[in-house]
Order: C-alpha cells, then structure tokens, then sequence
C-alpha cells in the first residue's frame, strides 16, 4: 500500500530525510518511530502530499502522489499532530464538511457519520460546538473522521499526544477493530513506546533522516538484546536528550537562507 524508494529531501543545505527506502504492506499496522527532529514527520508530508520529494519515488496504493496528487489524497484519511478541526462548528457539522470536501454520497455520509460517531461515544454530544469538548473528545472526532470516507490507508502523526492511559487504550482499541473490519491500513508515529509494542506489527526507526533499524517489535528487541521497546529504542538511537526547539529554529534558518539565495 506505500512503497518509498531513496526518499530524499533537503532543505538548502540541509537533508532532513536521508535515502530511505521501506514498504507497508495492505492491512498493516506500521509505526515510523524517531526522536525528535529525526525526520518523521517530512516524511509524513512527502508521503501525503504536502512536500515534494527532492529525489527519489513515493507510491500510494501503486499510484504516484507526484503526477496524481488528487487521486492519491482521496485514498488516505490523517489524523494530524496539532488539532485540525474547526471549533465553531460541531462534531457533527465538521463530519458532514469532510464528507462533502471527499464526495462522500449524501445517502452513504449519513448512516457513515452517525455509525462512526457511536462508536467513538460522541453521538450523544454530535450537537455541541467542539470549542467545548474535552482535548481526548476533539481526538476521537478527528480520528473518527479521517475513517469517515473509508480510506484505504490512514496516517497518525502522535495521535494520542497529551492523552491520558484511559483514552489512549480506547482510542487504539477503535483504531485497531476498524484495521480488522475495513482492512485499512495503518502508518502511525508516536513516542510513546509501549504504545507502538502493542499495536504495530512492524515498525521502522529513524534518526538523523535515515532508517536505522526495521522489524517486529520482537526482532528489534532481539537485536539490541533489550526486553523493552524503549530500551531498545534507546540503544539504537542515543540517551542524549534532543533539543527539538534548537534543532527547528535552525532548520528555520537554513530553510530561509535557501530560500533568499533563490
């Protein structure tokens, strides 16, 4: 369902994803993991559309986003990392918007919205403004949404970020029945370990822009001889805490001075 192949991408100078190559295979459950800056979510961006690869080839479910770019947009939902709803509108009135921006039929969207909004318990408060829902209510929406036009991939860049254990575990329970019921398939990112050791079935590390390990979450940590995912996801990728707001400001500059030289 995804394939990437000597993915690059640069920003003046500065090569913020570094020739990877992996697939994700119909149905999966895939987690991209990194520390911070490592390159994940450009990859996320390429991989969907919002960035261009500098060199390399994407494909979406065999289709190239570079040279169809509307066709491979109508096949994947995302959940991004900072909220994307519309909090003037409600819960209900933000799933009939996406349904209608996916031409999702009017006879479909409606059994659709109602069947998806039960099953994130949100039916009940489909009325309110989402201004007022709590921040786990506003994730359960959105990731509600993005199955809302039955896509065949779905992203999740930190969906459950600032969650608290309860919902976390819920949210995941939905994700993980829809993969089985619809098939979908699912590329997430997360740096809650113990969250990607339950729910993904492979997953790939990144750091400094390139992939560093890939397998189960058992060969990974077999091959640090670590009995946790985070050890062995500290092993391969350093103790030194990252300091992601330093590291982004410079990508800033960098970015900038690129693009004053054009």
């Amino acid at each position: 369902m995804i394939k990437a192949t000597n993915l690059i991408k640069k920003f003046g100078d500065f090569t913020a994803v570094d020739n990877i190559s992996f697939n994700v295979e119909k149905a999966e459950i895939f987690g991209f993991l990194g520390p911070n800056g490592a390159g994940k979510s450009t990859t996320i961006k390429m991989l969907t559309t919002l960035l261009h690869p500098t060199s390399g080839e994407i494909e979406i479910d065999g289709i190239n986003p570079r040279h169809h770019q509307n066709k491979v947009r109508a096949s994947f939902g995302i959940v991004f990392q900072d909220p994307s709803l519309d909090d003037e509108l409600t819960a209900y009135e933000n799933m009939q918007f996406h349904a209608v921006l996916y031409k999702v039929p009017k006879n479909v969207r409606i059994n659709r919205i109602e069947e998806l909004l039960k099953y994130v318990e949100l039916w009940e408060k489909k009325n309110e403004l989402v201004k007022n829902y709590s921040g786990g209510m506003k994730r359960r929406l959105e990731i509600a949404r993005g199955f809302l036009h039955h896509p065949k991939i779905i992203f999740l860049d930190e969906p459950t970020l600032g969650l608290d254990p309860q919902t976390r575990n819920y949210m995941w329970s939905y994700v993980q029945n829809l993969n089985k019921q619809e098939q979908t398939t699912i590329f997430f990112t997360t740096h809650y370990m113990e969250e990607a050791d339950k729910n993904a079935s492979r997953i790939a590390i990144i750091d400094h822009g390139k992939i560093i390990a890939s397998g189960t979450p058992a060969q990974l940590k077999e091959q640090t001889n670590k009995e946790s995912l985070e050890d062995a996801f500290l092993e391969l990728t350093g103790h030194a805490i990252r300091e992601e707001e330093a590291s982004g400001l410079d990508k800033m500059r960098r970015m900038r001075n690129a693009f004053r030289r054009k």
